[in-house]
This record gives structure tokens, sequence and C-alpha cells, in this order.
């Protein structure tokens, strides 16, 4: 981990440049020195802005789940909703709800930070954040921008990590997100 003690010593970028630009992320040729060897390699790196997932839970424990087309697996997955924190969110909190809401519909006024994680370090420097929203209800009908499109089911949250162990939920960010939950769950008890 970051900051910790280590006969390790970490790579020394010597180059930087721009591929290929996209309106999700960047490509970065990126130039490094190793530090055991002295030789210089190419990486390539996503550069990316924050996300946020969000699990919305009722008051009488559903869970607020969304089905959606994904181009990756050119399937369908069950996940929670979630996004890109755009420059006019104000915080990841103010984009997970925001997120919550046009995806689902749902609002809620307690929202839960439960941790933040790098998705990928090994190609991206950004991080998701993940909250709980208690209390969530349907306020509205979502509303969708560009080629977004979602299904809202409704799941007890008794039932998710059968979902998970089915591969019902195989999004790995959102199985992070409920990992999370359980961990504060088991703090709490």
């Amino acid at each position: 981990m970051a900051g910790e003690i280590s006969g390790i010593q970490p790579w020394v970028r010597v180059g930087l440049s721009k591929v290929y630009r996209t309106r999700v992320f960047d490509v970065l040729r990126q130039r490094s020195r190793s530090p055991r060897t002295g030789r210089e390699h190419e990486f390539f790196v996503l550069e990316a802005g924050d996300w946020v997932n969000i699990i919305p839970v009722t008051s009488s424990g559903d869970v607020v789940l969304i089905r959606q087309y994904r181009h990756g697996v050119e399937d369908f997955t069950l996940e929670i909703p979630g996004g890109m924190v755009d420059p006019t969110d104000a915080s990841p909190r103010d984009a997970a709800t925001r997120e919550m809401l046009e995806e689902t519909g749902y609002g809620v006024d307690e929202v839960i930070p439960l941790g933040s994680i790098h998705p990928n370090p090994a190609l991206q420097a950004n991080r998701c954040h993940t909250f709980l929203a208690r209390g969530a209800q349907k306020q509205t009908t979502p509303s969708f921008e560009g080629t977004e499109e979602t299904e809202v089911i409704l799941e007890p949250l008794a039932r998710i990590p059968d979902l998970i162990r089915t591969g019902r939920i195989s999004h790995a960010l959102v199985v992070v997100a409920f990992h999370w939950l359980g961990l504060r769950e088991e703090a709490s008890t």
C-alpha cells in the first residue's frame, strides 16, 4: 500500500502523452523507468474521472436495482445505480443521488458513505465511491440521457448474496458495493 516501507521502489515516469480521447476516458502512453533495472518501458493508462454507485434500500427492505444492456459483455446486467462524477456535481455523494434519481426515479434523504476503491489500479487512477441510500422512495420516472436505458427491479436485500453467488449480479463494482454494505452491517452488530 502507498506509504508503507518496503524494499520495492516506485517507477519514475519520464514521459506522458495523450494517445486517444473519448467521452468516457482518455488513453495515455506513459514511459517509466524501472527502479530495479534502470530500463524504460511503455505503459498505457486509462484516464477517467471518479465514479460512484449507490445501494438504494426501501423502507420495506428491497434493494432498487437496475437492469441494463452492457456492450462490453453484449448482454444485460443487474446492477445498482451509478455513473461518473460530473463537473457540475458538488461531491461524489451528490453524483450518486443524481444517478439514482436519473436511472431509477427513486430519491432519498439519508445517504451514507460506505467506502471508496480503485476500480483497476493497473490501468486507472480513478476511484469508485460507494454509498447506501436508506428509505428510498419512488419520486419520478427515470430520465435517460444519450444511450442509457434501464429497467428498475426490486429485490429483497436478503436475496442479494444469492444473486451474486449465481452470477445474476456479476459487475465487480456492484459486488464490492455489497461487500462494503456487509462490512458496515458486520461492524454494527
